[in-house]
C-alpha cells in the first residue's frame, strides 16, 4: 500500500468518496454504518492511504482493515465494501456553524471541498448525502 496514511472513515455515495475524519470516538464509524444503511459503500473504516492520481485523490483501504467496521457497542464486524474510491468531499466531525462558507482542503496535493458537521443528529446522513449532491453539481 502507497500513499499518505490518513486517519478517517471513508464511504461512496455513488461515485463520490467521502472522508469523514474526527479524533478517535467522534462518531466517524457511526456515521459511516448510518450512510451504509441509507445506500452508501463502505470503504474503509478508520485509515485510508491517499493519493494523487491524475490530479485526483484517490484513497485505498489497508488490506488488514478492509471490509471491517467498528460497531461500538457490539464489535469490530465485516460488511461489504470498495476497496478504493475518489475523494470528492472531507466532512470534518465537530460543531458545526450555522450557515458556513465554502472551504477547501487540501490533502496528497488535491483540494477537496471540506465542511464540518455534528455526526449526533439524526439528520447528519442527510446532510452528507446534500453535500455530496452539491459536490456533483460543481464537477
Amino acid at each position: 500500500m502507497k500513499g499518505e496514511l490518513i486517519h478517517a472513515s471513508c464511504v461512496a455515495i455513488g461515485d463520490v468518496g467521502v472522508l469523514l475524519r474526527g479524533p478517535s470516538g467522534s462518531g466517524k464509524s457511526d456515521l459511516a454504518l448510518r450512510l451504509i444503511d441509507r445506500g452508501a459503500t463502505l470503504i474503509a473504516d478508520d485509515y485510508v492511504a491517499a493519493t494523487c492520481i491524475d490530479g485526483a485523490l484517490h484513497v485505498t483501504v489497508p488490506e488488514r482493515i478492509a471490509g471491517l467496521i467498528e460497531v461500538r457497542g457490539v464489535g469490530i464486524l465485516p460488511l461489504p465494501y470498495r476497496p478504493t474510491a475518489i475523494i470528492g468531499l472531507v466532512i470534518d466531525l465537530g460543531d458545526e456553524e450555522r450557515l458556513p462558507d465554502p472551504q477547501d482542503t487540501v490533502i496528497a496535493g488535491v483540494t477537496i471541498p471540506i465542511y464540518r458537521l455534528n455526526p449526533l443528529p439524526a439528520s447528519a446522513p442527510i446532510k452528507v448525502e446534500l453535500l455530496v449532491s452539491r459536490v456533483k453539481e460543481r464537477l
